[in-house]
C-alpha cells in the first residue's frame, strides 16, 4: 500500500483505481471518502496536497500555532470549492514579506498531515493550512463524530447560540480591522467541513452552481449548501414550468405561456361549446357531455379571448398522432397528451374575437315582464296550443311551470309546445333539455321536435344531469347576450333537483323529505335565468314539476318553486283518468300580468269567459271549453262567439245561457 501511495504521489492520480484513491485519502486523514466519486476524490486529494505543500513554507516565517494534544483533527475546507495549486506561491510570497497571507475566496484547507514545525520566527501567527486546526474551547474533549454528524454540526453549533457566533463575529471584525486573527476566524467558521462538502462544492463548480453561497463569515456552511439546494430546486421547477408551457400546458392551471405552432404542424378545424371548470376549460365537441374528443383550453386563453361558459367557438387543433384516435395525441417534444389543445381560435358565437369582447354580461341586463306573446296556435285540430293561448298565454321571457301528476300527458304537451314555437316563431332558438328521462322519450323528442334536444337519460349518473343542465342554460345565456330570443323546455325540474340532491356536496342541513338545503339553489338559479331583456333578447323557460307522486321530497321541491314562476299550467289527474286530453285544469291555470300580452278587447272577453268557467266544476269547465274550441276554426272565432253569446253583466246570468 505504501508503494501505491508513493507511486501515486509521483505519477498521475487518474491512473489509479477508486480503492487505491480511497486508501490514499485515508492515509492523508481525509474523511467521508466512502461516499465520494472518483473525480471528486481526486480533486480533494490534490487540494490536500496543495495545502500540505504551503504549510512548511509558511511555518518558516511565522510563529508556531499552539495546538492541544487532545484536540480532535477536523478537515478544513473553503467557503466554496478547492483552490488550484497555483495559488500556493502567492501565499509563500506573502509569508516572505512578513505579512499574513490573504486567503482567496477559492482557497481551501485540504486534508493533510498535521504541521509539526515549532520554529518561532517572531512574526504574526498564521493559520495552519493542514487538516488539523485548533478547535474551539467549547468543543475541547468532544469525541470525533461520523461524517453525517459533521454535516449537521454547523446547525447544532448555531442553535447553541454561544461562543461559535461570537468567534465568527470576532473573526470578521479582526479581518476588517486588519488584525492578526482574520485567517483564524475564517478557519473557525469553516472548521466543520468534511470531504463531502468539498465534493459538493466541486459539483456546484462543474454545474455552474451557486458560488457565493458561503460568503458569510459567521454563517454555517451547511446553511449555504441548504440554501443553494433550495435555490436549485426552485430554478428546476421554474424551468420545468416554462418547458411545460411551451409544450402546450396540459396540466390543470397551466397556460402561462401561449401554445406554439410550428410550420410542420398540420391543423384541423374544430368546433364546440366552451365548458369552463375550476382550473381548466374544454371545448365540448360531441355535445354537452364530456367526451374523448374534447379539446383542452388553457386558462390563459380563456382570459385572453374573454371566453365564457357556453360560448360556441371554432378554431384549430393539431392533427392527432399515429393512433388517429384523438384520445392520446403526441404533442410537441414527443409527449403524449390525453386531450388535444386548442392552438388557434377563430370565432366566438359567430363573431370575431375583438367583437366578442364587447359583449354585455347576462347578469347586468335589465329584466322586465314579458310583453310580446309567443303564439302557439297553429291549426284548428291542434287543441292543446289553443287552450294554452287562452288560459295561460306565454310571452317572450316567461318563467312558466307546468305542474303535472304522473301520466297526465305533460310530455305530449311539451312536444306540442315545441312544435308550435318552431312553426310560429322560427326566429326563436329552441332548446329542449331532458333530464333523467327514458331513452325512448329522448328518441321520440329528437324525431318530432325541430330544435336542439339536450338529454341525459336516467341510466347516467346524477353528475351528468347537472352538467348537462348547467351547460345548456349557460349556452342560452350567451345567445341572449347577443339579443336573441331563446326558449328552453325543461323536463323535468323535479328530477333535476333530485340530481343536485345526490351530486352536490352535503351542507349538513336537511329539509323534510331528505332534501339538502343547498341542493335547491342550482335548480333555482336555472329557473330564475328566464327573463325579458329591456333592449332586446329574452330567455323563456317552461319547466315541468311533478306533484301527487306520493313522495315527500317532490312536495318540498314543488313548494320551493311554486312562487318563483309567473305562469302556471296545471294538469289534472282526474281528467287524465277519464281520458280527457289535454287534461288542463282551466281554473287553476293562469299567467301573471296577462294584460301585457293581450289586447284590451281580447282581455275583456277572456275575463268574461273566466267568470263563466269559474262557476263550473273541473269536468264541466273542461268539457265546455274543449267542445266550443272544436266547433270553431281559431281562437279569434271562439272569442267572437263568446262575446256575442255572453251578456254584458253576467253575474246574475246562468252559465249555460252565457255560453250558448
Amino acid at each position: 500500500m505504501t508503494d501505491t501511495i508513493d507511486a501515486a504521489r509521483q505519477g498521475a492520480l487518474t491512473t489509479l483505481k477508486l480503492p487505491e484513491l480511497q486508501a490514499i485519502a485515508s492515509q492523508m486523514g481525509l474523511k467521508g471518502v466512502g461516499r465520494m466519486r472518483k473525480g471528486d476524490l481526486i480533486e480533494a486529494i490534490r487540494a490536500g496536497r496543495s495545502g500540505s505543500a504551503s504549510a512548511p513554507t509558511s511555518a518558516t516565517t511565522s510563529a508556531p500555532a499552539p495546538t492541544s494534544a487532545s484536540t480532535s483533527a477536523a478537515p478544513a475546507a473553503s467557503q466554496d470549492e478547492p483552490a488550484p495549486a497555483a495559488e500556493a506561491p502567492a501565499s509563500d510570497a506573502a509569508a516572505d514579506q512578513g505579512q499574513p497571507p490573504r486567503r482567496s475566496r477559492r482557497a481551501t484547507s485540504s486534508a493533510s498531515a498535521p504541521s509539526t514545525s515549532d520554529a518561532p520566527t517572531g512574526g504574526d501567527q498564521l493559520p495552519d493550512l493542514g487538516i488539523q486546526l485548533p478547535s474551539r474551547s467549547d468543543d475541547a474533549g468532544r469525541p470525533e463524530q461520523s461524517a453525517r454528524q459533521n454535516q449537521g454540526r454547523a446547525d447544532g453549533a448555531r442553535r447553541q447560540g454561544g461562543n461559535n457566533q461570537d468567534n465568527a463575529r470576532q473573526g470578521n471584525s479582526s479581518q476588517q480591522g486588519g488584525g492578526n486573527q482574520g485567517g483564524s476566524a475564517r478557519q473557525s467558521g469553516s472548521a466543520d467541513l468534511t470531504l463531502d462538502d468539498l465534493g459538493e462544492a466541486a459539483s456546484r463548480r462543474r454545474d455552474g452552481g451557486q458560488g457565493n453561497a458561503h460568503q458569510g463569515g459567521g454563517q454555517g456552511d451547511d446553511d449555504g449548501q441548504a440554501g443553494g439546494r433550495r435555490r436549485r430546486g426552485r430554478d428546476r421547477n421554474r424551468n420545468r414550468d416554462r418547458r411545460r408551457g411551451n409544450r402546450g400546458g396540459q396540466g390543470p392551471g397551466d397556460g402561462a405561456e401561449e401554445i406554439e405552432v410550428s410550420e410542420d404542424d398540420v391543423l384541423l378545424p374544430v368546433a364546440g361549446i366552451v365548458d369552463i371548470l375550476d382550473q381548466y376549460a374544454f371545448v365540448r365537441t360531441s355535445g354537452y357531455l364530456p367526451g374523448p374528443s374534447d379539446v383542452y383550453v388553457t386558462l390563459n386563453q380563456v382570459k385572453k379571448f374573454g371566453l365564457r361558459r357556453g360560448d360556441a367557438v371554432t378554431g384549430s387543433i393539431r392533427q392527432p398522432g399515429e393512433d388517429g384516435q384523438g384520445t392520446a395525441t403526441v404533442g410537441k417534444g414527443g409527449r403524449r397528451q390525453k386531450f388535444n389543445p386548442l392552438v388557434h381560435l377563430e370565432t366566438i358565437n359567430g363573431m370575431t374575437v375583438e367583437k366578442a369582447r364587447q359583449r354585455k354580461e347576462f347578469g347586468k341586463l335589465t329584466p322586465l315582464y314579458p310583453q310580446d306573446q309567443l303564439r302557439l296556435e297553429t291549426s284548428p285540430k291542434a287543441i292543446t296550443p289553443r287552450v294554452i293561448d287562452l288560459v295561460s298565454p306565454v310571452g317572450k321571457g316567461q318563467r312558466g311551470l307546468i305542474v303535472s301528476p304522473p301520466k297526465a300527458g305533460k310530455t305530449v304537451i311539451m312536444q306540442q309546445i315545441a312544435n308550435a314555437i318552431a312553426v310560429n316563431n322560427p326566429e326563436a332558438h329552441l332548446m329542449v333539455v331532458l333530464v333523467d328521462e327514458r331513452p325512448e322519450e329522448v328518441t321520440d323528442m329528437e324525431r318530432l321536435v325541430k330544435g336542439e334536444v339536450i338529454a341525459s337519460t336516467f341510466d347516467r349518473p346524477a353528475s351528468d344531469h347537472t352538467v348537462v343542465a348547467e351547460l345548456a342554460i349557460e349556452r342560452a345565456k350567451r345567445l341572449v347576450e347577443l339579443g336573441q330570443d331563446v326558449v328552453v323546455l325543461l323536463d323535468s325540474l323535479t328530477r333535476l333537483s333530485r340530481a343536485y340532491n345526490l351530486a352536490a356536496p352535503a351542507s349538513g342541513r336537511i329539509l323534510s323529505g331528505g332534501v339538502d338545503a343547498a341542493a335547491l339553489y342550482p335548480p333555482k338559479k336555472f329557473f330564475g335565468a328566464a327573463r325579458n331583456i329591456e333592449h332586446g333578447g329574452s330567455l323563456t323557460i317552461l319547466a315541468s314539476a311533478l306533484v301527487e307522486t306520493g313522495s315527500k321530497m317532490d312536495e318540498v321541491i314543488f313548494e320551493e318553486f311554486k312562487g318563483t314562476g309567473n305562469m302556471e299550467l296545471r294538469l289534472s289527474r282526474q281528467l287524465a283518468d277519464k281520458r280527457i286530453f289535454p287534461a288542463v285544469d282551466v281554473n287553476a291555470s293562469g299567467t301573471r300580468r296577462e294584460e301585457l300580452l293581450m289586447s284590451p278587447e281580447e282581455l275583456k272577453i277572456m275575463w268574461k269567459l273566466r267568470r263563466v268557467l269559474g262557476a263550473l266544476d273541473l269536468n264541466q269547465a273542461s268539457d265546455v271549453l274543449l267542445g266550443k274550441l272544436r266547433e270553431t276554426e281559431s281562437n279569434a272565432e271562439f272569442l267572437m262567439s263568446v262575446q256575442k253569446n255572453t251578456p254584458t253583466t253576467s253575474s246574475n246570468a246562468e252559465p249555460e245561457f252565457a255560453i250558448q
